[in-house]
């Protein structure tokens, strides 16, 4: 009796991890994957106008504009075909898949490409510079997305994963991101952003063919034992070749973030606390030996001192680096400049558009000073008056900007006061009709 109660406490307890439960049928997912594979007419014109999104949101650095076209990219189809054909050994359906998931890939590329060749912006903004360096975290991300992402498409209610599992995996902006790296010429950028979406097909392929086997897709071709061994060993290491570099990029910016805390957590303790301000400081963490340099408003130290805090250094676990203290005034001056100049620099795209609107608003200015104290002495029948610029349609495909009074008078203005104020209002705008 007692045996017969656990058994059903457990089948309770693993009814909520149940993943049948609430399953469509196997043959409309089956039909659902293949038809959205192919990237044909539509869905090709929809990719390019998500890459073209993708790609003005990395280049302004709009978060919201990059999670737009994420939403609307089909990029993920043919990779979740790959998992399925790789779950039910569906060989042809594999090379369907991978033959489209290159058409989008080419296609994604070029636009890319092209957009950042034509665009002014050319500045490598955070949105681009999160891309091209992928980590283990990155692995984690695509994996889990890609879980939910087929555990979604195997519903009778689909429900509304889908869409965060499109923003989460983020198979658009890497690609964005390489075509980028192309653009400018930077093979580093464009590998690296190559690699995370290489790592996120991957990993949504490897979930896909997963949860496709753990929920019993039935094979379409019989396949024997070796093969089958075969194919796991290739995916098998597909995924090591993946996770190595990532884990390694995963601890070199772990290190890199340990050495910043390190660095900043020495310059509060021996420098600002004790009342020194810091006017310049640079932190070189790729050279060796590692190179820190600061600059100080009016402290000036001696070899003695600097000695002595390059020992400091220590006890504070920064190792393998120099430590250089700028006290000769020209120097640092040039310096701050450089560093002003590359903000300058990067604010001067945005400067000149502020002064081409602010040269399109000056048309429709009327700067005439003393203009009120002219019409009350000349005509002081006008009781009220707006005066500005106007555009004025000539024909359907021409328009003139014109100067345009519009007044209110107590009594009717004779027309020897009429002329006279045209001609008055010519004096006054020489320039303008």
């Amino acid at each position: 009796m007692s045996n017969n109660r656990e058994i059903m406490a457990n089948s309770k307890f693993i009814r909520f991890f149940n993943l049948h439960t609430g399953e469509d049928k196997k043959e409309n997912v089956l039909e659902n994957v293949v038809n959205n594979i192919s990237f044909r007419g539509a869905n090709l014109w929809i990719l390019a106008c998500a890459i073209v999104i993708a790609s003005v949101g990395l280049n302004v650095n709009s978060t919201a504009v990059i999670i737009g076209a994420m939403l609307i990219s089909p990029l993920m189809s043919p990779i979740v075909g790959a998992g399925f054909a790789l779950g039910i050994y569906d060989f042809p359906l594999l090379k369907k898949s991978l033959k489209n998931l290159i058409i989008a890939t080419f296609v994604s590329l070029l636009v890319s490409f092209l957009y950042f060749t034509l665009s002014p912006f050319k500045d490598a903004q955070s949105e681009l510079l999160a891309r091209t360096s992928p980590n283990i975290y990155d692995v984690l991300i695509a994996f889990f997305g890609g879980l939910v992402g087929v555990i979604a498409i195997t519903r009778v209610d689909k429900g509304n994963p889908i869409p965060g599992v499109a923003i989460a995996t983020a198979l658009m902006p890497p690609l964005c991101t390489a075509g980028y790296g192309l653009a400018i010429g930077n093979l580093s950028y464009f590998a690296g952003a190559l690699y995370l979406y290489m790592i996120n097909c991957f990993f949504i392929c490897l979930s896909t063919f997963i949860i496709v086997k753990y929920l019993n897709y039935p094979k379409v071709n019989f396949v024997d034992a070796n093969r089958e061994k075969k194919i796991t060993r290739v995916i098998s290491l597909i995924i090591l070749v993946l996770i190595i570099p990532s884990v390694y990029f995963a601890y070199t910016l772990l290190e890199q973030k340990q050495y910043a805390q390190k660095v900043n957590k020495f310059i509060q303790t021996t420098f600002t606390d004790k009342g020194y301000t810091v006017v310049f400081e640079r932190t070189n963490y790729n050279s060796n030996p590692k190179k820190l340099e600061l600059a100080f408003l009016i402290k000036k130290f001696s070899k003695e001192e600097v000695d002595r805090i390059k020992r400091e250094m220590e006890d504070y676990g920064i190792k393998n680096t120099e430590l250089v203290i700028r006290q000769d005034n020209n120097d640092l001056k040039a310096d701050i400049l450089n560093e002003i100049n590359k903000k300058e620099q990067n604010l001067s795209e945005k400067d000149i558009r502020i002064k081409q609107l602010n040269v399109e608003l000056n048309k429709y200015q009327i700067n005439t000073p003393n203009l009120q104290e002219n019409i009350k002495i000349l005509f002081p029948q006008i009781t009220s008056y707006s005066i500005g610029v106007q555009n004025k349609i000539i024909t359907a495909d021409s328009a003139i900007n014109t100067i345009s009074l519009i007044y209110i008078a107590d009594k009717k203005l004779s027309e020897e006061e009429f002329i006279k104020l045209q001609n008055w209002m010519k004096i006054q705008f020489r320039k303008e009709k």
